[in-house]
C-alpha cells in the first residue's frame, strides 16, 4: 500500500501532521499545553491567546453546545503573556505559535515589543479578532487601523508574526484586507476566528444561554464550516504566496480538513470538536484524511493544497 505523507511546514521547519489544536481550546494551563505537546497526531500546537495581565474573562455560563456547532462567551481567559513566553521558549517542545491578543492597539505595541526584547525566536500569532471582549471591537474590521497598527509593528519587530483573523462576508472586504496584509512579511494568517455575536435561544427556559453581553457569542464547530472554507478560499486567492493560510473553523471530520487544504490550507486547526471528543479527535481526523487521501491516489498534501476546481 503507498504510504501517506501528511507532513507539512510550520515557517521553514517540516512537522509531521497538518493537524494543530485553535488556540482557546485545551492550551490555557501547563497541564493542558502538555497534553498537547504529546497528542501522536497534533503537528504543532497555539497557546491561548496571551494578553498583557492574567484575565480571568467573562462569567460563567460562557459556552454551549449547539447540535451543530457551539457558542461561547469566554472572554479571553489566560494566565497572562509571560506564563506563555516562558512556556514556548523551553526547550524539547513540540512546535509551537505563541499567540498573543491585545485589548488595543497601544497594548499589541506594548506585547510585540515585549516578545521582541525576549530571547523567543519562534512563531507569534497576533490576535486582531476576538469577539467577545466586552465593549472592544474586533481591530481586523477597522482597515485603516489595522494598516496602521502593523505599520509600527514592523517597525521594530523583526521576528516571524503572524495574525488571526475573524471572519469576512463580503469580496470587497477580502480585497481590503490582503491590500493591508501584503504589505508586510507576515509568515502566516489564521482564518477564522468564531462568528462573532450569534445568539442562542434555549425555548425551554425561554433564556439565552450564555452570560456576557446579553448572550452574544462566537460561533464555531460545524455550521461554520461554509464560512471558514470561503475565507481560506478568498485569501489564498488574494494574498502573497509566502504568507501560509492557516485554515480554521468547522472541522469535525477528515473531510472537511481534506476541504480546508483544497482551498489553500497549508495547516488546520480544530477547536469545537475537541471540546466535544477529547483530544482522540486527532487521531480520528488522521485515519479519515488519509483515507480520502488514499482513495483519490493523493500520497501527499502539496498534491491538492490549493487546486480546488471551478465549474
Amino acid at each position: 500500500m503507498t504510504e501517506i505523507n501528511l507532513q507539512a511546514t510550520l515557517l521553514d521547519q517540516t512537522i509531521d501532521s497538518p493537524f494543530l489544536n485553535a488556540s482557546g481550546v485545551h492550551c490555557q494551563t501547563q497541564e493542558e499545553l502538555d497534553d498537547l505537546a504529546q497528542t501522536k497526531n497534533l503537528g504543532a500546537l497555539v497557546t491561548k491567546s496571551a494578553t498583557l495581565q492574567v484575565r480571568e474573562g467573562n462569567p460563567n455560563p460562557r459556552y454551549y453546545d449547539l447540535p451543530a456547532g457551539s457558542i461561547n462567551s469566554m472572554g479571553l481567559p489566560n494566565l497572562g503573556y509571560e506564563f506563555y513566553l516562558d512556556y514556548v521558549t523551553k526547550a524539547d517542545k513540540k512546535p509551537t505559535i505563541l499567540s498573543v491578543a491585545a485589548l488595543s492597539a497601544a497594548d499589541a505595541i506594548t506585547l510585540l515589543k515585549k516578545i521582541q526584547a525576549s530571547d523567543y525566536e519562534g512563531p507569534t500569532e497576533l490576535n486582531l479578532s476576538c469577539p467577545n471582549i466586552v465593549g472592544e471591537p474586533q481591530l481586523a474590521y477597522d482597515f485603516e487601523n489595522t494598516d496602521k497598527v502593523l505599520a509600527e509593528v514592523f517597525s521594530f519587530y523583526t521576528k516571524p508574526l503572524g495574525v488571526k483573523l475573524p471572519p469576512y462576508f463580503d469580496l470587497v472586504h477580502f480585497d481590503k484586507i490582503s491590500a493591508v496584509l501584503n504589505k508586510y512579511p507576515l509568515t502566516h494568517v489564521n482564518t477564522i476566528n468564531s462568528v462573532g455575536n450569534g445568539l442562542w435561544v434555549d425555548i425551554e427556559t425561554e433564556q439565552v444561554v450564555t452570560k456576557a453581553k446579553g448572550g452574544f457569542g462566537g460561533v464555531g464547530g460545524a455550521m461554520v464550516l461554509p464560512t471558514a472554507l470561503a475565507n481560506v478560499r478568498a485569501l489564498r486567492q488574494r494574498l502573497n504566496p509566502s504568507i501560509k493560510i492557516m485554515g480554521t473553523g468547522g472541522v469535525t471530520t477528515g473531510a472537511d480538513a481534506f476541504a480546508h487544504i483544497l482551498c489553500g490550507a497549508e495547516l488546520v486547526s480544530v477547536g469545537t470538536q475537541v471540546i466535544k471528543e477529547g483530544l482522540g479527535a486527532y487521531d480520528r481526523l488522521t485515519a479519515e484524511l488519509k483515507e480520502i487521501m488514499a482513495a483519490k491516489g493523493y500520497t501527499s498534501l502539496s498534491d491538492f493544497r490549493g487546486k480546488l476546481k471551478e465549474l
